[in-house]
């Protein structure tokens, strides 16, 4: 299974993004995909997660902000940023927990940065 990011870039203060991750390959199921985040000189944190049933959890720091969504049917998630704040500014990356034939795993893709001037 592979992930591919996309969507990130520079956007100022206030502005939206949408980020976009699609999981490919064969034989496998994702049940949960999300999207982490990690600031310069900062920890990783999560920014939030869908179920295939479509259950989501938010950060804190984004809730009402950023919306989270999954096709699965393209394996693909979606993050909607809106009003978008400059200590938003950090490499975002995709993750996902599934099986593969029949093997479970987790995985996170490259990252796609998100910056955003004040």
């Amino acid at each position: 299974v592979q992930l591919q990011a996309s969507g990130g870039g520079l956007v100022q203060a206030g502005g939206s993004l949408r980020l976009s991750c699609l999981a490919s390959g064969s034989g496998f199921s994702i049940h949960v995909m999300g999207w982490y985040r990690q600031a310069p000189g900062k920890q990783r944190e999560l920014v939030a997660g869908i179920t295939s049933g479509g259950s989501t959890n938010y950060g804190d720091s984004v809730k009402g902000r950023f919306t989270i969504s999954r096709d699965n049917a393209k394996n693909t998630v979606y993050l909607q940023m809106n009003s978008l704040k400059p200590e938003d500014t950090g490499v975002y990356y995709c993750n996902a927990d599934g099986n593969e034939f029949g093997n479970p795993f987790t995985m996170m893709g490259q990252g796609t940065q998100v910056t955003v001037s004040s």
